[in-house]
């Protein structure tokens, strides 16, 4: 498994553990290093805008001093949203590395398959975007599934 995507898996589990929100860790890598990480922590701030990769766009942001992370990836263990996708465009990261599917977040309860089609969908993005250890990331968004009383964020 990649080392940076286990690092987004352990970023979500943290949030999840925590009831802080879905099953969505990111991290941001520079030059080999990781300069922003962040997770879904929807409930825990009631605002639907803090999704992982939002979240790790912040940090990474702030380590390094600018709002262009040009020269930056981003590991997420899942598809982004519409909201984070274009947030990870805005912010001129190179490469999104992502573990699960949309329609693996669909299968969790999350509608970010609903608001892609209303947006066209991805075929546009060619090279930008990279599923990978998407196998690690199932088995996150099980352990996610089988916490108790868990609503969709």
């Amino acid at each position: 498994m990649n080392e940076f995507m286990k690092e987004a898996i352990e970023e979500a589990r943290k949030g999840i553990l925590a009831d802080e929100g879905g099953p969505f860790g990111s991290v941001i890598v520079k030059d080999g290093e990781i300069v922003g990480r962040g997770h879904n922590q929807v409930v825990l701030e009631n605002d639907c805008t803090c999704h992982g990769e939002m979240q790790a766009i912040r940090a990474a942001s702030k380590t390094l001093g600018t709002f262009d992370l040009s020269g930056c990836e981003i590991y997420t263990t899942g598809e982004p949203c519409p909201m984070c996708l274009s947030a990870c465009l805005w912010a001129n990261i190179g490469k999104v590395y992502y573990g699960c599917t949309l329609a693996d977040n669909e299968a969790i309860g999350f509608r970010d398959k609903k608001f892609d089609s209303l947006f066209g969908g991805r075929e546009k993005f060619g090279l930008f975007l990279h599923e990978t250890d998407r196998a690690e990331c199932l088995d996150l968004f099980e352990e996610y599934r089988r916490l108790k009383n868990k609503t969709n964020y």
